[in-house]
């Protein structure tokens, strides 16, 4: 097992702890209406909304990546030396 899953690991049992010990009803207000509801659902819809967020941001982008285009900039067939006769100058 890898230092990654044995910290996910502790997490989601660290996450299920507080989960459960939170079983009361509470008052939770969306928009305009109120209603009662346990915490369990509450904390349990958060922290999946909370994972698929992670999930999102935390993944590589897959870059499509053309070699010869990068190639033909740097290797192009225009002139390579791009300063111009005053920069010339002024380094001489």
């Amino acid at each position: 097992m890898s230092i990654k899953n044995i910290i996910a690991l502790i997490i989601v049992v660290l996450l299920t702890v507080v989960i459960m010990q939170n079983t009361d009803q509470v008052k939770f207000t969306v928009l305009f209406s109120t209603m009662y509801i346990s915490k369990v659902p509450m904390l349990t819809a958060v922290s999946v909304v909370a994972f698929i967020l992670g999930v999102l941001v935390g993944r590589p982008k897959n870059k499509k990546y053309n070699i010869s285009e990068h190639y033909d900039d740097i290797h192009g067939k225009e002139d390579s030396n791009t300063l111009s006769d005053e920069d010339r100058d002024y380094i001489s």
